[in-house]
């Protein structure tokens, strides 16, 4: 599909950004504006094989490179290279600030899109929205999405700030995607807790980083169409007195964009509840 750079107020030529889980969906709708506003982007991405009964298109969205993303911002006269790293493994993290450096320069922007999401719960059985099974809670299951969203997560936010630091830089954006879950999550019970943790991170950072000029804020999308929205899940939307909207990828990348420009440079330690 072919991408028409949108027309943002936002220069950003000069900056590098890391985005995490850039092969489709919101990770990939900002690294391409992103990149429409001059930054120069490292995608990362991981491959999964989804089981059947994954709502389609989101099952083949999720297994697939991010090569078609990279190439649609190199079409455009952007600058993009994309990596896979399975970030349950933590020597990932530095090796992509190694990669953005010596491609680009060194990363100021960082977004935290990537998730291990899986569906689980306390009880024996239990029905997600998209109609998947909630499997039981298990380590597996623990494991799997606290090591990408909340531990991968945070190592990039360490790494993000030890390196700016020690360059004595002055200008940084960290920004991390959420679902809520600091009130519980039922049918994602450690997604919901690892969201949670990952906004935690983000709080703490946007208060120890704010002498060194970083800002670092949440982003809490509403429902995203980024391939998982049945009819179940539109219904459950249309008779939610808490869900308005349905959004596209793009709808949110936007205000991430606007997040990473000087137009927010007064704006930290906020949860941006978009709705």
């Amino acid at each position: 599909m072919e991408f028409d750079p949108p027309q943002l107020p936002y220069d950003l030529s000069g900056h590098v950004a890391i985005i995490t889980g850039a092969n489709h969906g919101i990770g990939a709708a900002t690294a391409r504006m992103l990149a429409a506003c001059g930054a120069s982007v490292l995608l990362t991405y991981y491959r999964t094989s989804d089981p059947e009964g994954f709502p389609e298109p989101y099952r083949t969205n999720r297994s697939k490179t991010a090569d078609h993303v990279m190439d649609s911002i190199r079409a455009n006269g952007g600058q993009a290279i994309s990596f896979e790293a399975d970030l349950r493994d933590p020597s990932f993290v530095p090796h992509l600030f190694d990669m953005a450096k010596s491609e680009f320069s060194e990363v100021d922007i960082l977004v935290n899109n990537a998730t291990g999401w899986v569906a689980d719960t306390f009880l024996p059985e239990s029905t997600h929205i998209t109609g998947l099974t909630s499997e039981s809670l298990s380590p597996s299951t623990h494991d799997q999405v606290f090591q990408v969203d909340a531990r991968a997560a945070s190592l990039l936010i360490a790494e993000f700030a030890r390196r700016h630091i020690d360059r004595g830089a002055e200008w940084g954006r960290i920004i991390g995607l959420t679902s809520g879950g600091s009130l519980g999550f039922p049918t994602e019970i450690s997604y919901g807790a690892a969201k949670a943790a990952l906004e935690n991170y983000t709080m703490s950072a946007a208060f120890e980083l704010a002498d060194y000029g970083i800002t670092s804020n949440i982003v809490y999308p509403p429902v995203t169409d980024t391939g998982w929205v049945t009819d179940s899940v539109r219904e459950n939307v249309d008779n939610s007195d808490e869900l308005l909207h349905i959004v596209q990828p793009e709808d949110v990348a936007e205000i991430i964009v606007f997040l990473s420009s000087d137009y927010a440079r007064l704006i930290t330690a906020n949860k941006i509840h978009l709705r």
